[in-house]
């Protein structure tokens, strides 16, 4: 029985893009035919919703799943313009305390049973929360910048989830931009060496990443320019696609 594929986005530090590229990835690969569900389990800022243009759908959370108050689908939300994209919000805080592993592996049993992919909103850092999303990742994707200090905690995120025996880690080099590496005066191959992982793809710096979250309408159904299909090759390599990767950014 093939079961899906459970996603941890990750990141050192905040500012780097995590929550975007969960939501840009995750409806990349919804478009594509995969039945794809996004978790956000970012308790404190709660910003997938935005990214995904769903705040007007997340009455339930996944605290309602693991208490046993819903079934997995009736708390899932489908995306309204994107088929085959579901979400599943986080809570605003946890009434008592923080699900423990048991929870979380019998949701994600339901979970695997329902869809191909599942991407986790991982919060930034790598406390509890970093954990608690890594607990059932089949492969993590760590998000970076170039930026010395993002690089610095990219590394530190990567080995963190290497030390939860995931696997499967691939980095996702965002907001490039040929001038700032080189007034950073790093490349894209420093930055692999740096984290430590297989690189999964590089997205450009593009001004309509922020116009479409100021927009209300997701990446993907905005005006498609370098970012949309950046984030399209990295969701492609994800299914396994042999995609050459843009060598100009490098």
């Amino acid at each position: 029985m093939i079961v899906g594929k459970i996603i941890a986005v990750a990141s050192g530090k905040g500012g780097t893009g995590k929550t975007t590229t969960v939501a840009a990835v995750s409806s990349c690969l919804a478009a594509l035919g995969y039945r794809t569900l996004c978790i956000d389990f970012d308790s404190g800022m709660k910003n997938l919703d935005l990214a995904l243009s769903m705040a007007d759908f997340t009455v339930a959370d996944f605290m309602d799943v693991m208490n046993g108050q819903m079934e997995l689908m009736e708390a899932c939300h489908e995306h309204p313009r994107i088929k085959n994209l579901f979400f599943l919000a986080a809570p605003t805080v946890y009434e008592q305390k923080e699900p423990d592993a048991t929870q979380v592996h019998s949701m994600f049993n339901a979970i695997q049973k329902e869809f191909d992919y599942c991407f986790i909103d991982s919060p930034s850092g790598i406390g509890e929360g970093f954990k608690l999303a890594h607990t059932r990742a089949d492969m993590s994707i760590i998000v970076t910048i170039g930026e010395l200090q993002a690089m610095r905690d990219a590394q530190r995120a990567a080995d963190a989830a290497r030390s939860m025996e995931v696997s499967d880690l691939r980095l996702l080099v965002n907001r490039a931009d040929p001038e700032n590496f080189k007034r950073f005066k790093t490349t894209i191959d420093e930055i692999i060496d740096s984290v430590g992982a297989q690189l999964l793809g590089v997205v450009r710096e593009d001004k309509s990443v922020a116009h479409s979250l100021h927009e209300n309408t997701p990446l993907i159904l905005h005006n498609k320019r370098r970012a949309a299909y950046d984030f399209l090759d990295a969701a492609r390599r994800i299914t396994g696609e042999n995609l050459p990767l843009r060598r100009k950014h490098r």
